[in-house]
């Protein structure tokens, strides 16, 4: 890998931050120094997005194919470069080896996904309903943007805003999280490697996201805004971007359900369960949240669950045998334990876990609680760790209504054999995506997004380009 990591990339340059200084990357499984990186300041913030701002319409007139063409060689790196890139995730977030390198192989696919986009941006031609004149689209491209990145999936999450920006013809500024911003780092050299060219991408690393952040923001030559994140800074950041109109792409939290009805295939169900559950350590916004089981099943799927995650191995995600690593900080065990508590205290009887270990490390062991009820805290936040609360309903109207009960809504998760119940779920449920008898939704090819506080704007798919795009009307005289 590059020697690169101290360095912020702007212009196509490695250097250093204006003032010289640098923030530490820790290791989340022993709270040791893995690096010292740069500490972009609003100077650099301002040096990034001017880079971004010159190379704008050059890229813009970039050939598709040619753009699509580079996004591929980026996909083919990545991927020749897998166990590099998935031991910088390990190291730097937690997650095991195995499910960093399947992380590394999603993150991939956008390339791939965009490369193949890039060819197919287009308008319509159209005669008018009074065939007077004739009627011409064009898809242009925004223009610079800024993506706020976050840590749970430090290359996917990157590739997932940077593959349909530079399909469509954007450049960009990249600030990635201050827990893993050396997977952003590498991930910037693969590009430039690829041929992006000088200034189209840019990466500035920065304690100071909230200085950074309003700099690049306050700036009128920025057009578009990209975050994956908490609902509250992502509030924060759409009232920013009021002030200059900036367009705005929101990924915020989730509090996904997972509704097992009396019908389901159990096994089916906890296989679900686990995908849903402990990926990533629970540490994902899409990770299932609430488990609301029918009550005649409640007792045996806690069981079950509670099975399958107590044989789980935890430890230093690379390591071998290792099933769950740390969570990203002290900050984290401390809120997911205080959410066990809180949930014991209110009722709620262990399954299996509910105890932090001592020592080094910010480890939370796999948890279920089984009789949690409704009205518990637990069930209303974000958990954000391996802390699977069952609550169980009577009937489907209860179990819609419970599900439906939050702010957020990027997933739900649903176990039936009833084909008229599912149609109807994902009728009903007031989510941006619907995961039926499946514990997994991501995929490079559906369109990611939630409603509510969950969010707005859809990435990947056929959507996620149009992210990216401006249209512009022509009106052309008929004959």
């Amino acid at each position: 890998m590059s020697d690169f990591k101290d360095l912020l990339f702007i212009g196509g340059e490695w250097r250093a931050a204006a003032d010289g200084t640098t923030f530490d990357v820790l290791d989340p499984a022993d709270e040791s120094v893995l690096a010292k990186v740069a500490d972009a300041g609003e100077g650099d913030a301002i040096a990034a997005l001017d880079a971004a701002v010159t190379a704008q319409a050059g890229w813009a007139a970039t050939a598709p194919r040619e753009r699509g063409e580079i996004l591929r060689a980026a996909y083919e790196l990545v991927v020749d470069r897998t166990d590099d890139l998935a031991r910088l995730i390990s190291l730097e977030m937690g997650k095991p080896l195995a499910e960093a390198a399947g992380e590394v192989a999603y993150g991939a696919e956008f390339l791939r996904w965009f490369a193949e986009e890039a060819v197919r941006i287009h308008g319509r031609w159209m005669t008018a309903p009074d065939g007077r004149s004739r009627l011409l689209t064009l898809k242009k491209p925004v223009g610079p943007c800024l993506f706020v990145t976050p840590w749970n999936f430090p290359l996917a999450m990157g590739t997932r805003k940077i593959g349909p920006a530079l399909a469509a013809g954007c450049t960009m500024v990249v600030k990635p999280a201050e827990q893993t911003p050396l997977t952003m780092l590498e991930l910037a050299g693969i590009l430039a490697e690829a041929g992006v060219p000088a200034g189209v991408l840019n990466v500035v690393t920065t304690s100071s996201s909230s200085e950074v952040g309003k700099a690049i923001m306050g700036d009128d030559r920025l057009r578009k805004v990209s975050f994956t994140g908490s609902t509250e800074v992502g509030k924060i950041l759409v009232r920013q971007s009021a002030d200059n109109l900036q367009r705005v792409s929101m990924e915020l939290g989730g509090n996904a359900p997972f509704l097992v009805f009396e019908d389901a295939d159990l096994d089916a169900a906890v296989d679900g369960a686990m995908i849903a559950k402990m990926r990533n350590m629970g540490e994902a916004c899409t990770s299932a949240n609430r488990f609301l089981v029918h009550s005649s099943i409640a007792e045996e799927f806690a069981s079950r669950l509670g099975e399958r995650m107590a044989a789980l191995t935890v430890g230093r995600g690379q390591d071998d045998g290792v099933d769950v690593g740390p969570l990203i900080d002290t900050d984290a065990v401390e809120s997911v334990g205080q959410l066990v508590t809180d949930a014991v205290h209110d009722g709620a009887r262990v399954v299996c876990g509910g105890e932090a270990p001592t020592g080094a490390g910010y480890f939370y062991p796999p948890t279920v609680l089984a009789d949690v009820p409704a009205g518990a805290q637990i069930n209303t936040v974000e958990i954000f760790g391996p802390v699977a609360p069952v609550t169980s309903f009577e009937t489907e109207q209860d179990a819609v209504a419970a599900a439906n009960a939050t702010e957020y809504g990027l997933v739900a998760y649903a176990y039936t054999r009833d084909l008229d119940r599912s149609l109807r779920l994902a009728e009903f449920l007031d989510f941006g995506m619907v995961g039926m008898n499946t514990g997994l939704v991501s995929n490079p090819a559906a369109p990611f997004g939630g409603v509510k506080a969950s969010g707005f704007g859809r990435e990947g798919g056929f959507e996620g380009i149009e992210e990216y795009l401006e249209t512009t009307y022509v009106a052309l005289p008929a004959g």
